[in-house]
C-alpha cells in the first residue's frame, strides 16, 4: 500500500458502508478525491441495505390507495440508489486486474475486461 496512510473510515457508517470500505481502501491506495467518493458511495452502500431490509420486511407489493396491490414505492428508491453507487464507483476509476492504473469504463467495457480476464485464468463465468 505505498507510503500513504489508509484512510480512516467514518463513524457513521453502518455494517454494509464498513465492509465496502475495508474492501477498497486495503486493496487500493486512494488519492483524496477518491476518499471521498469512496465515503459517498460507503453511505449509499448503507442506504441500500436499509432499503432492501424494509422491502424483505414489507415485500414488494404493497397496498395501494384503493387497495390494489402495487409495487412497493422502495423498489425505485433501490434502484436510483444502485445507479448512484455504480457512478460513484466507477468515478473512483479504480484498476482493473493486471492494471498499475486504473481509469473510468461504460459497464459494458468493464464487463468484457472481467470475461477477458477470467478467460486468461481459465475460470468458468457464473
Amino acid at each position: 500500500m505505498g507510503d500513504m496512510a489508509r484512510p480512516r473510515p467514518p463513524a457513521s457508517l453502518d455494517e454494509a458502508g464498513r465492509a465496502l470500505w475495508r474492501s477498497v481502501s486495503s486493496t487500493y491506495e486512494l488519492a483524496p478525491a477518491e476518499v471521498e467518493l469512496l465515503r459517498q458511495a460507503c453511505r449509499v452502500a448503507d442506504q441500500l441495505a436499509r432499503i432492501d431490509a424494509a422491502l424483505i420486511e414489507d415485500g414488494p407489493v404493497v397496498e395501494g390507495y384503493h387497495g390494489q396491490p402495487r409495487p412497493h414505492p422502495l423498489l425505485a428508491s433501490s434502484a436510483d440508489q444502485r445507479r448512484v453507487l455504480d457512478g460513484l464507483i466507477r468515478s473512483m476509476a479504480l484498476p482493473m486486474p493486471g492494471e498499475d492504473e486504473g481509469r473510468r469504463r461504460s459497464p459494458a467495457a468493464v464487463a468484457n475486461a472481467q470475461a477477458r480476464w477470467r478467460s486468461q485464468r481459465g475460470q468458468v463465468e457464473a
